[in-house]
């Protein structure tokens, strides 16, 4: 369970919140290529943090099922005598079960096992206080990465005139909250809207529809399976696995062109990481980040404290102020 940051896995605070651990909780997969995608990703953290700021964040990862370590276990490490601060970032797209269910309620019982060791006569160990930022998505950064992906892919992203004859499949991993899959939809819009492709259509994997391979098979037949306006996937997960092997799969058999990696550790995604890290400590992004405050700021942080306390707080977001 080490981190990363300055040599020997230590880091210290050289600049303002550098101190706060970062634990960025992944959801878990049985197969070994998405946990070493999030290391992966952690590293690019740790490296864009450092150039950031010239200190170290020491970056850990934890997942909510199917792999080690869990969210629990990884918090329960972190106290090492002092009183500490650590913000917890949810390596997931959208905000669903996971992050309004799941991850609450392993904060629920990490802060229950600091409290029984607590009164047990187990030391310190309850002084880490823990903030839950925001998910990953929606931000505007990761439509910069699956436009990365597109074009490691071979898709003309660059050219307003190829992406005007080009119809993209936005392919999500669904949920049963309609208001994630409601996320994807604004997303497939503002993308559409903003860089002016011929469409942009939202797919799900699961638990909605259309398919990624429904939505292929409706776009070519609606311009005929013309080879000149091609058909192309953006797969809008973060790791690989079942749902990228089949979101591939049946996108290609349906006569999608193209069909893109995962996100995995495209900087724009460890970029995003860190500016939900900050914002959950309340401050200012640096000022060349390129993208704007208002599309960074969560409109609800949740704060709690393992000291055996387990009802936590609930605290609304500030807003950076501006220069």
């Amino acid at each position: 369970m080490g981190g990363w940051g300055r040599p020997g896995g230590a880091s210290g605070p050289a600049s303002r919140g550098a101190d706060a651990q970062l634990v960025a909780v992944a959801h878990g997969s049985r197969d070994p290529r998405a946990a070493a995608t999030v290391h992966s990703l952690l590293g690019v953290v740790a490296e864009r943090a450092r150039a950031a700021g010239g200190a170290g964040v020491d970056v850990r990862a934890a997942f909510l099922d199917h792999c080690a370590p869990s969210l629990p276990q990884v918090l329960g490490s972190l106290d090492d005598g002092r009183a500490r601060s650590c913000v917890v970032v949810p390596l997931l797209l959208t905000a669903a079960y996971h992050s309004k269910s799941d991850i609450p309620a392993q904060l629920a019982a990490a802060v229950g096992a600091a409290g029984a060791a607590a009164g047990a006569g187990g030391g310190p160990a309850g002084r880490v206080a823990v903030r839950c930022a925001a998910t990953l998505g929606p931000h505007p950064l990761l439509l910069a990465a699956l436009e990365r992906r597109l074009r490691e892919a071979g898709v003309g992203v660059d050219s307003a005139a190829e992406r005007a004859r080009t119809a993209v499949v936005l392919a999500a991993a669904g949920s049963s909250d309609p208001a994630a899959n409601a996320t994807i939809a604004d997303l497939a819009a503002r993308w559409r809207r903003d860089r002016g492709w011929r469409a942009v259509v939202p797919a799900y994997a699961s638990a909605a529809g259309p398919s990624p391979a429904a939505a292929v098979a409706a776009l070519r037949a609606d311009c005929g399976g013309d080879p000149r306006r091609p058909v192309v996937v953006a797969t809008y997960l973060l790791a690989p696995g079942y749902f990228a092997d089949t979101i591939r799969a049946a996108s290609l058999e349906a006569g999608a062109s193209t069909v893109s990696g995962v996100l995995g550790a495209a900087p724009e995604v460890a970029d995003v990481v860190l500016a939900r890290y900050r914002e959950a400590q309340c401050e200012r992004l640096p000022a060349d980040t390129g993208y704007a405050e208002r599309a960074v700021v969560t409109t609800r942080l949740v704060t709690c404290s393992i000291r055996g306390n387990p009802r936590g707080t609930d605290l609304p977001a500030r807003a950076p102020r501006r220069a």
